[in-house]
């Protein structure tokens, strides 16, 4: 198992001064960061390859910074599909210079842009003709393509593994893969061990947070269903923990998050990380927990 977190943890914006965070990382005993990328990010990647390359982490990049709205490959408009194809491919050749493993998000659409009509016949299929083109693209440096189901608030295509396994065999190339999200799957499914046999072998990894993009654990999430699919199927893949540093400015309110799930990206990965890998890797002492945590809580009623 590959155990990482998301830069925005810790900063809302990476950039070479960001890059001592590396080092928190692996004192956190992880394994992978994913760096958001965008139109306002703008760093050196040779210093943060070297730095990643010293310390052992494996980079990974998603498109959470700024990104036109009209770069989309699922766009009714050619012109603005072939907009987004340019823009994607920028971002896989900065994963290259960074030595990126995977390029990771919705990047079938755009976050944000919910079409709320009847979907036109063509728009998976000429999605997936962009995603396909992407993939090989991605192929050519050894980058993975990894698509993320998001919520229907977010995005009207892609909400769970179905769909994404539908856009998968659509698009038809070997070099995707599927990221599923805890917080985003709790809107759209009610059950989660289908989603991860949906996927099987073509899981690339989990965006590990709760119901309120808290930390992992004691919210709505299905936490001992979730881990035992995934150890059905044998997953090794990438673990990484997200949510919003809540305590840097109006960070967490600029990313639509009104309340406090994240004062401490620190005490959150060291929580997140005891979490998830008891679940994962130690499923007797989960149960342990869990039943101590149930007697306490029969205790304190009596």
């Amino acid at each position: 198992m590959k155990y990482g977190a998301h830069c925005y943890l810790f900063t809302m914006r990476w950039a070479d001064d960001q890059i001592g965070l590396l080092d928190t990382f692996k004192a956190l005993g992880l394994h992978v960061c994913e760096i958001a990328v965008g139109d306002d990010v703008h760093l050196t990647p040779r210093r943060t390859r070297e730095r990643a390359e010293a310390l052992g982490i494996t980079l990974v990049i998603s498109p959470g910074g700024a990104w036109p709205a009209e770069c989309d490959l699922s766009a009714d408009d050619p012109a603005d599909r072939a907009r987004g194809l340019a823009w994607h491919k920028r971002q896989i050749d900065l994963a290259a210079e960074l030595g990126a493993v995977a390029y990771s998000g919705a990047l079938y659409g755009h976050p944000g842009t919910v079409k709320r009509r009847r979907p036109p016949p063509d728009e998976l299929a000429w999605t997936a003709e962009g995603l396909h083109a992407l993939a090989e693209y991605g192929a050519r440096y050894g980058i993975t393509t990894v698509i993320e189901p998001m919520s229907h608030f977010r995005t009207h295509l892609i909400n769970t593994a179905t769909q994404a396994m539908r856009l998968l065999r659509l698009a038809d190339h070997p070099n995707l893969r599927v990221l599923l999200d805890t917080y985003h799957l709790i809107t759209e499914v009610r059950d989660y061990a289908a989603e991860i046999y949906q996927t099987g072998e073509r899981l690339w990894g989990l965006h590990a947070c709760e119901n309120d993009r808290g930390v992992p654990g004691g919210g709505l999430v299905p936490w001992p269903t979730l881990f035992a699919a995934l150890r059905q199927i044998a997953f090794d893949g990438y673990v990484l923990f997200e949510s919003y540093n809540s305590r840097i400015g109006d960070w967490a309110f600029q990313r639509g998050m009104f309340h406090d799930p994240c004062p401490d990206g620190e005490t959150f990965v060291k929580k997140a990380l005891a979490f998830v890998r008891a679940g994962l890797e130690d499923k007797a002492g989960l149960e342990d927990k869990a039943g101590l945590e149930d007697k306490a809580g029969l205790e304190d009623k009596t």
